[in-house]
């Protein structure tokens, strides 16, 4: 695993360059707030042919009903740069200075801090950023045509080993019975997708959905995109494919500006020909004629924001791994705030092309 470390604020520009809701999109501003510069994460841009999206998202949130005095910690998913969406931090608003750190596993990284709660009982958070995303399309002609790809031993464990909530063994096999899976890694991907896309229907009625509990899902037949994926995700380790869960949140496309009511997720999966490959089985199910597209292919109306499920917080939280990052993670006097208390207000602004 990688090794844990912590970045402070001075060096993050450095590594960086090394390497629903009402409110619309703002700052939030108060009494004692602080900001702090922004950040540039250099990464590989989508050239000008290339389908794009251009945004601002505001990752904003209140808590409130807290005693006065009390100690809290905050834990924030940090959106990085990559070969899919370039990244720009825009200046913070935080009661606090943050320290940023990179969880161990997986390699996510973190904005952290640590605040004493006001006389108002309440605490206030806005974190933007400015994102590039551009359309993924693993499958196309031109993005197939690759060298034989070699998966790091380190990460091939990861990405082939049981979650938590994921196991590779047991009930989930049972829906390949009767499927003779293909020699050919992507044919026998694109069979689970089939599988998977069979079995379950997109449906967040009752309790138990959104926890990507795959002995759940088989039961219950429906769920949200946590449970398809990891379904996919069960399915595919399973049979010898290493695969990781990847979330975000989708940006609408009716609206040049808005807010955005919760999370999305996907999944990727690696053949030594083709490298990491997307799927979005939940899209595909809600939208037929989509199906062959979302093997293999994202639509850049996304951000990612972490990857992967039992995640341990660094610093090390009081309440033990985290089933997916995607929140924020807040602990008060040591104990998790209830989800109750904390008032999730993320909206995005579509923004010129250029960053």
């Amino acid at each position: 695993m990688l090794k844990r470390r912590m970045i402070p604020i001075s060096c993050l520009v450095l590594l960086c360059l090394a390497a629903g809701c009402s409110d619309p999109p703002g700052e939030v501003r108060g009494d004692g707030m602080r900001e702090f510069g922004g950040i540039v994460a250099e990464a590989s841009v989508a050239g000008p042919d290339d389908r794009t999206r251009s945004f601002r998202f505001n990752y904003r949130f209140d808590v409130s009903g807290i005693r006065p005095g009390a100690s809290v910690r905050i834990w924030m998913p940090v959106p990085t740069s990559s070969a899919d969406q370039q990244i720009v931090a825009l200046p913070h608003q935080l009661p606090v200075e943050p320290s940023f750190h990179v969880e161990p596993k997986y390699s996510n990284r973190i904005l952290y801090l640590e605040s004493i709660v006001p006389a108002s009982g309440e605490l206030s958070f806005d974190v933007p950023y400015r994102v590039q995303r551009r359309e993924v399309q693993a499958l196309d002609s031109d993005a197939s045509v690759v060298d034989d790809q070699e998966l790091p031993a380190e990460q091939r464990e990861l990405f082939l080993g049981a979650n938590s909530k994921v196991p590779i063994d047991g009930k989930p096999l049972e829906l390949l019975s009767n499927v003779v899976l293909s020699d050919d890694t992507r044919e026998r991907a694109k069979q689970l997708y089939d599988v998977v896309d069979q079995h379950v229907s997109y449906d967040k009625v009752g309790m138990g959905w959104g926890n990507g509990d795959v002995l759940w899902v088989c039961e219950s037949r429906t769920g949200n995109c946590t449970d398809f994926h990891s379904l996919f995700i069960s399915l595919a380790r399973s049979q010898g494919l290493p695969s990781r869960f990847e979330i975000g949140f989708p940006i609408p496309t009716d609206a040049a500006q808005g807010n955005i009511g919760g999370y999305h997720c996907w999944a990727f999966f690696f053949t030594e020909k083709l490298g990491w490959v997307p799927v979005d089985i939940s899209e595909a199910d809600k939208h037929p004629s989509m199906k062959e597209y979302y093997f293999g292919s994202l639509t850049p109306d996304r951000i990612t924001f972490s990857t992967g499920r039992d995640i341990e917080l660094n610093p090390k939280s009081a309440s033990g791994p985290l089933n997916y990052f995607i929140y924020p993670h807040v602990e008060v006097d040591g104990i998790s705030l209830p989800r109750q208390q904390i008032a999730l207000k993320f909206s995005y602004a579509e923004v010129g092309e250029s960053l």
